[in-house]
Order: structure tokens, then sequence, then C-alpha cells
């Protein structure tokens, strides 16, 4: 009785009544059983109790019947719109404005009628409250099905996927068939990844039309007060329609957000294209590529790669006909609805203040009305400097939490250390206690008599006065003179014949003894790296000694600019702030004087001394906790290597501290057919491609990168298209030679081909 007096009322306005849907069903077909807000109290309430099998039969039913709901508000919404939609008699400008006002609100009556059978008279007659419906936007009953299921051991719902990977029942359909796509599109497998990209945009389409059709409910007051909304029809109108555009645009956002994570996936319609543009292009396929390409243009004109790929594709398969290929239909009507909207929810905002986020990053900057572009770039601009003075408050409160850890006293340091020194021989002569400090070692036996006498003698033929003192033979002190020759210098030295080899790599590798025995004895979680690396002889001058009062090295700290004064350390330049432990290597102790020792912070109270030796290591930490300093040599020569070591890989001295192997030569074949060719004799250095030209034994290969985040890639004619670049997707880089194509990593081949 019900529908039949309805369809007699929406007979007098001329509405169609019980239509079927598209997919023939009617609308007694979209009875829900239960009510979706029942049956998820009552699967919410079991988990509270552990019934776990309950929680999973409530939960599964609360979605099934929350989507019917949806299902049929969407179809009721369409069918109402389509059914609606056609153009009133008699329109046109010639027409009074009255009877145009008329005209329109009589077809918005007609659609009123007709939707007045989707609320909840309907036959389902429940409607959504806003408490349960965002408990589902949050996909809050998926958490309670994934503990559930996990509790009555339904271990193949988890062992479907890897660790941390969302389960595709939990994805809406077109991001489960998007992964799919790139997952194959990331094995090299187009002709897979094509299908599921297609299906992906497929069911995108469905899902925005559902999503936006949710969109056209109530109007929500927000913060208002509805007693007090006081507006006229048009602004009333104005309001109310502003708030359903900006929902339908926040469909962009909805349908690009995955379960568990904060952002959406960035430009996620337009990708589907970026991706297929590359698929169809590996299938051979280059009037489909052409097709994506150009349809990716129309959200980014300008983006560089992907107008060239579209030249390239256009090259190969000729402007005759490559020229009359246009962007999906579809996609353009996409398009020029999308932007519409934006212009009228930009509009309202600058004349009416209706906030409007754009949830798209291709929007044109001119859809934007001047005025607001000039108020938004005001605000950028004071976000940005707000956001970098509360940048340099936090770095500012970061400096003082790092001082004031430093300057208690770590215990967990202490207790930490005492690890194994994995080298037989060496032992631990003295220990933080013994030392009186934390973090402090000192190991014997680290290098034999044999070892310290050939690197006192590779210091004494490669040195240089004022190595590693810019230039300065004397920069501690006037009573002697200092030596020093880096890793880097000796190895130089050696492979040119000027030192032993073998003496150059004995100093490489007594270094990264000294740093493994570091990095075990203070059982240190990440690795060390070398921050500087120096072997230095210091050489008592024997007619400036007498009267001597100084030091050899005066007191400091390694990380922080020591005030002993006022009993404080500056974490700051010109201090190396970056360096977190401290070692020295003796090599000999037949000199006078030259003890190592360390203070408390007022840089007079002495806690601890060290008499250097043959093979004796001391290791520290940099930081205020072991200021220390070098008494005077007064008779003969202290040679030692000193080693600063940093936790933080962006503050190693890599460049300086080359892998000690053989240099690496190349045999390049001499070919006059390219330009660009070099001819390397046997024997000489290896050197890295220069100038866009791979040159390789099969000959030569010319050309630039042109992949967007991607290195390395290098062709011969015709540039080739850049895959895209996503984080599921590695670094790719290839050569391409005629027909053939040669994948891995663009490097110099090192001597036989390798």
């Amino acid at each position: 009785l019900y529908w039949d007096a309805l369809g007699a009322y929406w007979d007098v306005l001329g509405v169609p009544g019980r239509q079927q849907d598209a997919a023939g069903s009617t609308e007694a077909q979209w009875e829900v059983p239960a009510s979706p807000d029942a049956l998820f109290a009552a699967g919410a309430e079991a988990y509270t109790r552990g019934d776990w099998p309950t929680v999973v039969l409530q939960m599964e039913r609360a979605l099934r019947a929350r989507a019917a709901v949806r299902s049929r508000l969407v179809r009721c919404r369409l069918l109402c719109a389509n059914g609606t939609a056609g153009p009133a008699e008699g329109t046109g400008p010639q027409l009074e404005p009255v009877l145009r006002d008329l005209l329109f609100f009589r077809g918005l009556l007609r659609r009123a009628a007709c939707l007045r059978g989707c609320g909840p008279a309907a036959p389902t007659r429940y409607r959504l409250g806003d408490e349960l419906e965002r408990e589902f936007s949050k996909r809050s009953p998926y958490n309670y099905l994934q503990v559930a299921y996990f509790k009555v051991r339904h271990r193949h719902r988890e062992r479907e996927r890897p660790r941390g990977e969302v389960p595709r029942s939990f994805l809406i359909p077109p991001q489960s068939e998007f992964r799919l796509g790139v997952r194959f599109y990331t094995e090299e497998q187009p002709a897979a990844a094509i299908l599921h990209l297609e299906k992906a945009l497929e069911e995108y389409f469905v899902a925005d039309a559902e999503c936006r059709a949710l969109c056209e409910g109530p109007y929500d007051y927000e913060g208002y007060n509805y007693l007090e909304y006081n507006a006229d029809l048009f602004q009333a109108i104005t309001d109310h329609y502003m708030q359903v555009l900006s929902c339908k645009q926040g469909c962009v956002t909805e349908l690009a957000s995955p379960p568990g994570q904060d952002k959406p996936l960035e430009d996620f319609l337009p990708s589907h294209f970026n991706y297929l543009q590359f698929a169809y292009y590996n299938n051979g396929n280059y009037e489909k590529a052409i097709e994506c390409a150009k349809t990716y243009l129309l959200f980014f004109p300008n983006d560089e790669v992907m107008n060239q790929n579209l030249a390239y594709y256009t090259a190969v398969l000729g402007e005759n006909l490559a020229g009359p290929i246009r962007p999906r239909e579809e996609i353009q009507a996409y398009h020029q609805r999308s932007l519409m909207e934006k212009e009228l929810l930009f509009f309202s905002y600058d004349v009416f203040g209706i906030p409007f986020v754009d949830p798209d990053t291709w929007t044109p900057e001119e859809v934007i009305p001047k005025r607001l572009r000039e108020k938004q770039k005001v605000e950028r601009e004071t976000a940005a400097r707000i956001s970098e003075e509360i940048g340099n408050l936090m770095k500012e409160i970061e400096t003082l939490v790092e001082e004031k850890a430093k300057e208690s006293a770590d215990m967990s340091k202490f207790i930490r250390e005492g690890g194994p020194l994995v080298y037989e021989g060496a032992s631990v002569t003295m220990n933080s206690k013994a030392l009186n400090g934390s973090q402090r070692v000192v190991v014997d036996g680290v290098l034999s008599a044999e070892e310290c006498w050939e690197l006192q003698r590779l210091t004494n033929a490669a040195a240089s006065a004022g190595d590693g003192y810019r230039g300065k033979t004397s920069p501690h002190t006037p009573s002697e003179t200092f030596y020093g020759v880096t890793v880097l210098k000796a190895l130089k030295l050696g492979q040119e014949g000027k030192v032993p080899l073998q003496s150059a790599y004995l100093y490489y590798n007594v270094t990264e003894k000294v740093r493994h025995m570091m990095e075990s004895y203070f059982r240190l979680e990440v690795p060390l790296h070398f921050s500087y690396s120096h072997l230095v002889c210091r050489t008592a001058i024997d007619e400036k000694q007498e009267g001597r009062s100084d030091n050899s090295h005066e007191v400091h700290v390694d990380n922080c600019i020591l005030n002993a004064e006022a009993l404080v350390c500056l974490k700051e330049p010109p201090a190396y702030t970056f360096r977190d432990y401290s070692a020295i290597l003796y090599l000999n102790g037949d000199f006078e004087g030259g003890a190592f020792y360390f203070t408390e912070l007022d840089a007079k109270t002495e806690t601890a001394e060290v008499q250097p030796q043959c093979g004796r290591a001391l290791g520290f930490s940099s930081g205020l906790e072991n200021p220390h300093g070098v008494k005077a040599v007064t008779k003969g020569q202290r040679c030692a290597i000193a080693l600063w070591f940093t936790l933080d890989p962006r503050h190693s001295e890599r460049d300086a501290r080359p892998p000690p192997t053989p240099a690496l030569y190349v045999l390049w074949p001499w070919d006059t057919s390219c330009p660009h060719s070099k001819h390397f004799p046997e024997g000489s250095t290896a050197l890295q491609p220069q100038e866009g030209v791979l040159w390789g034994q099969q000959g030569c290969f010319r050309g630039t990168s042109i992949s967007r985040g991607c290195q390395g890639t290098f062709w011969q004619g015709p540039c080739p298209p850049a895959p895209s670049c996503t984080p599921e997707h590695p670094l790719a880089s290839a050569a391409w030679e005629g027909t053939h194509s040669f994948k891995g990593e663009a490097t110099v081949l090192e001597q036989e081909g390798h």
C-alpha cells in the first residue's frame, strides 16, 4: 500500500516510480535483515567479554547490513538523479527570470519527491547515525575482526599476506586491483598489470559515483546552532550545495585512503595512467600507450618525463597515426566536472568564506581567484615562518636535552661496556673504574713490536710537517714539531711506489682493527664510522725545552668547546659536534714526557694518566665526560695513530678512506663509428661515464637519464620512455643496443668485463 500510494504521488509530479535499477533488481530486493548499528553494538559487546566467534558473526553481519543500506541509498539516489534529469519544457534565454526559476525548482521538487523513497520510510527503515558512520569510515569493524580471526585461529586470513600488508578484503575494490596491478608492473608482467589496472579504473568510477551519491544528505550545521541559523533562500541553498560539492571533492581522498594509513595515495587516479602508459609500451601497444600518456597529461600537462615518453611513442608509431588519438572521454568529462566544481568551491571560499581544502595536486592555479591566491600565499609564508621558528626552538630544546643527558652520570654506558675485544692477543689493562671515569678503556697487545716499527718508518717516510694541522708545524706548542700522514695519502704513496705498499695497508688495517674493538667493547648497537684518522709524530725541539711549562696538547673535549672557568662545554661549531668516540693507538714509548691524562671539567683536577707504549690503544667517548690533554714531550719522538669516530654515517670520512684494493683497470675497444668513443689502453685507470655517454665492450651508448627518480638510464637512438618510480618499484637502469636490452646497474666495467 505504501509503495502504491507513493507511486501515485510521483505520477502527479511526473516522477518515475518503481523502476528497476541497471542490474534489474527492484526496491523490494533492497531489504536489510537487521539494523547495522544493533549488529555492530552486539559485536562490540561480544568483544568485551571475549566471545570471539560471536564477534566474527556479528561484525561480518554488520558489514553486510551497512553495505546493503548504503547500496540501497546509492542506487535510489542515482535512480532519482537519472530519472529527473531531463530538460524542462520551454527552457531558454528568452524566458523571464521568474519562469526560469520556476522550471528550475520544478525539477528540484521532482527529484526531492523521488528521494523521499530513499529515507528511513523506505523498506530498510534504517538510517545510519553519525557516530556509527564514523566507526565504519574508520574501518573499526575490521579491527575487531582481525583480532577475532586470530583468536579463533583463522590463521589463513593472516598467512595470506606478508607482515604489515593490509588484507585485500579490508581495501575498497579500486585499491585492491590497483595494488595487484602495481605488483605485476613491478614484476615486469605488463599484460597482467594492464588487466588489473584497467579493472581498478572501472571500479574507481563505480566507487566514485557511489561516494558522490552519499554526499547528497541533509545539511550538517557543524558548528552552527541550528536554532540561530538565519539565511535567505539562496544563501541557504548555497551553504548546503557547497557542503555537498566539498563532500564530493573529498571522495578523491576517501577512495585513495588505505586502511591504517594517515595519508591517502597521492594522485591516485592519474597514477593509474602513469603505470598503464608504460605497461602498454612494454606490451607493444603504442596506440594505448599514447592514449594513456595523453590522459595523464590532462592532469599534469607540463610533466617533462611524460611529454618525453609521448614524443617517443609518437615517433615510433608515426605522427599520422598518433595525432588523432585523444585522451579517454570519461576522464575528460571527469576532469572538466572536477574543475567546474573547484571553481564554484573556490569562489564560495573567496566570497562567502566557506572553507575548501583542495584534495588534488594537479589543480591549475588559474582556477583559484586571484585574491584568494594572494591570501593563501600570505598564509603559506606565515605558516612557513612559524614552522621555521618552531623548528629552531625545537633544535634549541634538543640541544639542551642532549647537554643535560651528557652532563648526567651515564650509568647505562658504564654498565654496557666490557664486551669482547674480538682479536687474539689484545687484553684490557684498565677499564673505566680504574681510569676514574666513564666510557674509558686501555687495551694492550694491539700491535707487535715489528708492526710498531714499520708504522714509525712509514711516518718518517711519508709524513709531512704540519699535515692535518693546516700546514702549521707546531700547532699546539712552539716546543714541538708535528709530522702526520692520512690513510688516503699513505695508500696513494704506496700505489705510486714511494713508500712500501704493505706498510700503507698495515696502517689501514690497524685502524679498522681498533674500530672493531671499540664497537665490541662498548657494546654499540650501531656501527662506528671514521670521522678522521691521522698517523702523527710529535718531536721535542731540544733548544726549546728549558723552562718549559706548557703541554704538548692543552686540555680539551673532542666534540664541544670547553669553558673550564664556567664548567661548561658548548656543543657548537667550530667543535666537531658529530664525533662520538675517540681512540689513540701508540707506536712507541721511548721518549720523555708525553703522557695522556684525563681531568674534570675544570681542566685542572687530574683523574687518570696513561703512559704510551707500543701496541697500547686508549679509547673513550668524545663528550664532556672525558676532558683530556697530553703532557709535554721533552725529549725524543712520540708517534701514535689518532682516531675519531661518529655514529652518524653522514659525517664519515668515506672519501678519505678508499677500500685498500688494487686500482681498477679497463681495456676499452676503439670504435670509430661512435663519435664520442674513447680508447683506454691497457693499464689505464677506469673512468666513470661522462657527458651522458656510457662506454662498454660492445660499443657506445649515448644519451642522458630521463627517469624521474630512477638512476643510470642510458640509451642508443630515440629515447625510450622512463618507468614510473614508486616505493614498491626498485631503482632501475638499462642500456639499449639495437633491439637488445641489458638490465642492471650502469657501472664501469672492471678488468675483464666484470
